[in-house]
């Protein structure tokens, strides 16, 4: 017999997490009402890197609390090169595990999630938690033995390989085409976080794994379209492809077709879809 799934109340309130030189970090907490223990996953709006804010997923993180989970949405730095950002995820991780008990939250074990350059950054860390230039902030108070070790990463829609996107944007692939104007848009926001080719292609999860680097495997999911006009297909198999190689367990999702994000629109079969099975996934692995 299947029962219901009970749907909650949530809380939201904007909290500071970290701090630079008196410019505040804030998460969007989103907090199920209830005694929990809820699951708790950190959230990492995409933007190419260098744009967009903690409110960019506002509808989809209140309907995924509303199933119980918590969501803690982050602003990060978008104008300090890499890997100011993944410094500022890194902390925000060991700070969630510190404030669990506090949030009705699952001690212990985080995931992160994100769309776009933020799927990408929540893979990045997810294989290297334990990098010191992405650990270099000091631990928040009271961390203990908290670290930036993640439970499972999902992503949505990931600019997974920024050189490959780079040169795909610049018509520089035989395999693959730009629309028109990306040319334009694109590149100088991945000149401006990354600054060079070379960082680009270091900080690309397929190619760390192609490389022969040993990271973290956490639990994954990856869901997208079949053709996404900023996102080229065939980094997007190849990292799987790479992952599944590795002994890393990932779960995906094609969706047929171009459109609209994935999350766009909840109503639709694919935001329905789509939010069903991130909820199923975070359940089952940190929950």
């Amino acid at each position: 017999m299947t029962t219901k799934a009970q749907t909650y109340n949530v809380d939201i309130a904007d909290v500071e997490y970290l701090n630079h030189g008196g410019a505040p970090l804030l998460a969007k907490l989103f907090k199920p009402q209830g005694s929990g223990p809820f699951p708790i996953m950190i959230e990492l709006h995409g933007g190419a890197w260098v744009r967009g804010g903690r409110e960019n997923g506002d509808t989809a993180n209140e309907a995924l609390a509303k199933t119980g989970v918590i969501v803690a949405a982050l602003d990060f730095r978008t104008q300090d090169p890499y890997p100011a950002s993944l410094a500022d995820i890194h902390y925000a991780v060991r700070w969630a595990k510190t404030q669990a008990a506090s949030w009705n939250g699952i001690p212990g074990s985080v995931g992160a999630m994100g769309t776009s350059s933020g799927a990408h950054q929540a893979m990045l860390l997810g294989m290297r938690p334990n990098d010191s230039r992405y650990a270099a902030l000091p631990s928040p108070a009271g961390s203990g033995a908290a670290d930036g070790t993640l439970g499972c990463v999902i992503m949505v829609s990931p600019v997974i390989d920024p050189l490959g996107r780079y040169l795909y944007a610049k018509g520089l692939r035989s395999d693959c085409t730009p629309p028109e104007g990306m040319g334009e848009r694109t590149p100088p926001m991945h000149e401006q976080y990354w600054g060079t080719e070379e960082a680009m292609a270091e900080g690309a999860p397929g190619r760390i794994l192609a490389g022969g680097e040993k990271t973290a495997l956490p639990p994954t999911l990856a869901l997208r379209r079949s053709y996404e006009s900023a996102h080229p297909r065939p980094d997007f198999d190849e990292f799987i492809d790479q992952y599944r190689k590795a002994g890393g367990p990932i779960d995906v999702t094609i969706f047929e077709g171009e459109g609209e994000g994935l999350l766009s629109d909840l109503s639709s079969d694919i935001g329905t879809q789509t939010l069903e099975e991130m909820g199923a996934f975070i359940h089952k692995h940190i929950g």
